[in-house]
């Protein structure tokens, strides 16, 4: 025979973890609806502040190309940094989509400049990469260590910024770019930065 004070116990220890699942279900509620599952919408804390003081070597085997240095971003025109590595698929399949950008009539007439992070790669790699798909990048920062990535607040690769003349952030994409993020994101996000050179501080 049963004992009712049992059951009525392990009753109250099922009822104790209610409140928890449903605190689960409704902080995923909340994130799904704040993001719509688009992680390029995650916000960044660097976002309207200088960028990190930086000053790396140019890619070992690409020497042709300088190295990237945060007075590079300070030289009064829109800059966009994008952070790759030659082992990153995402990086791949927006690659293209760089290529593209850097042919951008919009850009050029804008004087506005593409950087490249190489980001904890292999020299020979990397150089692989760019060689065979296109260079896409004025300046390359050689970051085998990663280290200025996270001091840019990097969650991983690929992801893009858009930095003011200033050498402010202004924009964070996280992801691979693709035709539609450059279209309906990245294009007027370049645009308001440009805008904003031009209003001043």
């Amino acid at each position: 025979m049963n004992d009712p004070g049992s059951e009525s116990v392990h009753q109250r220890s099922k009822l104790r973890f209610v409140p928890l699942i449903l605190f689960v279900l409704l902080a995923a509620l909340f994130l799904s609806r704040l993001f719509y599952g688009d992680a390029s919408r995650i916000p960044s804390a660097l976002i309207g502040k200088p960028v990190p003081n930086f000053n790396l070597a140019a890619l070992p085997g690409l020497e042709d190309i300088p190295g990237l240095k945060t007075d590079d971003l300070r030289l009064g025109h829109v800059s966009i940094v994008n952070i790759f590595a030659s082992w990153c698929a995402p990086c791949r399949q927006e690659h293209p989509i760089l290529m593209a950008l850097s042919r951008d009539p919009e850009l050029k007439a804008n004087e506005i400049e593409i950087y490249g992070l190489s980001y904890k790669d292999e020299p020979a790699n990397a150089k692989s990469f760019l060689q065979e798909d296109g260079n896409p990048f004025q300046k390359i920062g050689f970051d085998p260590a990663g280290r200025i990535a996270i001091d840019f607040g990097v969650y991983g690769v690929p992801e893009t910024f858009i930095v003011t003349g200033e050498g402010k952030i202004s924009y964070k994409f996280i992801g691979p770019l693709t035709s539609s993020a450059m279209e309906t994101v990245l294009l007027p996000e370049i645009r308001k930065a440009l805008k904003s050179e031009i209003k001043g501080p």
